[in-house]
Formats: C-alpha cells, structure tokens, sequence
C-alpha cells in the first residue's frame, strides 16, 4: 500500500512537471512567433531603408552633378568678366597713350 501511494505521488509529480514543461514550450512557441513576426518586420524595413539610400545616391550624384555645371558657369562668367575688364583697361591705356600722343602733336 505504501509502495503504490509513493508510487503515485510520483506520478503526479511526474505529470505537474509535464504539464509546466508544455506550459513553457507553449511560450517558447510565442516567443519564436513572435521573433519570426518582428524578423519579418526588420526585413520590410530593412528593404525600404536600402532603396531610399539608392534613392538617396542618386539625388546626391544629381546634385553634384548639377553643382559642378553651376560652378563651372560661375567660373566662366567670372572669366569672361575678367577678360572684359581687361579689355577695357587695355582700351583705356590706349586711349590714353592716344591722348598724349595728340597732346604731344599740339603742342
């Protein structure tokens, strides 16, 4: 008799320590769910990230690109600015030499 009660007490043992271990392998099922779901997630996201940094890249080719031109018509306008403005000034110091040379014939 005392043999068959140890014996169930075991038993009933064996089955509360069962029923806590598929207690745990149902949150561990969850958790696994759970971290396939937020997986998923980052990956869509991780996704969106790439192509609006290949987005990105392209902008920022397109406006170097565009800077360089605009730097580049700057740089000529401020060329074509200073051989105007030496124009000028060799015109002026012709002109210049031309009135003392009147000058010197009136004289």
């Amino acid at each position: 008799m005392k043999n068959l009660e140890e014996k169930e007490k075991k038993l009933e043992n064996a089955l509360s320590n069962l029923q806590k271990l598929k207690i745990n392998y149902e949150e561990l099922e969850n958790s696994v769910s759970n971290l396939e779901n937020q997986k998923n997630q980052f990956k869509i996201e991780k996704e969106d990230l790439q192509q609006k940094f290949v987005d990105l890249t392209k902008e920022h080719q397109n406006l170097q690109y565009q800077l360089e031109k605009v730097n580049l018509d700057g740089f000529k306008k401020f060329e074509s600015q200073n051989e105007f403005k030496e124009k000028v000034d060799e015109l002026n110091q012709e002109t210049e030499d031309l009135i003392q040379e009147i000058d010197k014939w009136q004289t």
